[in-house]
């Protein structure tokens, strides 16, 4: 039996379905076939899902009721942790503030805005410990008690598991599995908790653009994606056209983002999606949650191009870039 299986295909499409504890502890065999695999997803699609992977079925059920309990809270109790600046990108957005877009200029991005608004709230969590951006915790009271701790450990766990994706490119990519520990050691990362709120078809029927997350891409280099059963993401495909991700439950679906694919020298996608309405035939959509947790390299590397992906300095897409720099400039064009 193959690492490897299918999760989409269509449109020209096929994300593949990759079994990771073929990885994390198989055989070398299995482990290189593993990375692989994960390799050509990203290069193929910009997207694979991973079933197997070490985020237990338990801390993913208790960090979805968690998000639920925080977003449960009044609108003003939300607003006091408001997102404030890209540098720091932490803190609640509330419905409308944020757009993602595959825009870099800041007045296309507010044309997309106010034509059709994402419907969606976040609340973000960077690394702990960075005194000049401290994360936005709420009062522990009630539902909320030990909430801090809970999304600490979730955010640990998905650190963990980046690195193990990271390593694995680097195997792929002929580079070995420690290339990248020195870029993703620190945890650079946000855990973003998303909620899109109960709506009603009607609102989809009377906008046509109208969307619950605009069509982009991602910034960094991976994005480990939970998602609900609701259903709702979707994927470009190569011939332009928008693919359903189905969930699969047990999955983490996996997207490589817009700095890895400029790291690649464009060798790895990093491919638009959006989230749309659901697909069903209900009158009103209920609430779905996702969580997102978007993997950067260290804020103070310098990403050159990859060896191995040129042959001469003038087949480089790309200039160096400090990691740090590159982040803020996608996210100021956002908010």
């Amino acid at each position: 039996m193959t690492s490897a299986d299918t999760a989409v295909s269509k449109e020209g499409l096929t994300i593949p379905l990759i079994d990771f504890s073929k990885f994390a502890a198989g055989s070398p065999e299995e482990r290189k076939e593993t990375a692989d695999a994960i390799l050509h997803g990203f290069q193929d699609a910009g997207f694979i899902y991973l079933k197997n992977h070490p985020v237990s079925a338990d801390a993913l059920k208790h960090t979805f009721a968690r998000s639920a309990d925080f977003f449960a809270q009044p609108l003003e109790d939300k607003l006091a942790l408001g997102w404030t600046t890209p540098e720091a990108n932490r803190g609640y957005s509330s419905p409308g503030r944020e757009k993602v877009s595959h825009h870099f200029n800041s007045d296309d991005v507010e044309k997309e805005r106010a034509a059709a608004p994402d419907l969606k709230e976040s609340f973000e969590i960077g690394r702990e410990g960075e005194p000049d951006h401290p994360n936005h915790w709420p009062a522990e009271n009630g539902s909320l008690a030990n909430w801090k701790a809970d999304m600490l450990d979730f955010y640990a766990q998905c650190k963990a598991l980046h690195v193990e994706v990271m390593r694995a490119i680097g195997i792929g990519m002929g580079l070995g599995d420690s290339f990248f520990d020195n870029f993703v050691d620190v945890g650079d990362n946000t855990l973003r908790l998303l909620h899109y709120p109960e709506v009603k078809s009607e609102v989809f029927k009377i906008n046509a653009g109208q969307v619950r997350a605009g069509a982009h891409s991602d910034y960094g280099s991976i994005t480990l994606l939970f998602q609900d059963q609701r259903g709702g993401l979707q994927v470009q495909s190569p011939s332009g056209q928008f693919v359903d991700a189905t969930p699969i439950p047990g999955t983490v679906v996996v997207n490589a983002g817009d700095l890895l694919s400029r790291w690649s020298n464009d060798t790895i996608k990093s491919t638009v999606h959006r989230v749309v309405e659901p697909p069903s035939q209900d009158s009103t959509h209920p609430p779905r949650y996702s969580i997102a947790y978007f993997c950067n390299p260290n804020f103070t590397s310098q990403i050159e191009v990859l060896p191995g992906t040129y042959k001469t300095e003038a087949d480089k897409k790309y200039g160096g870039i400090n990691s740090g720099d590159y982040l803020v400039q996608r996210l100021k064009a956002t908010y």
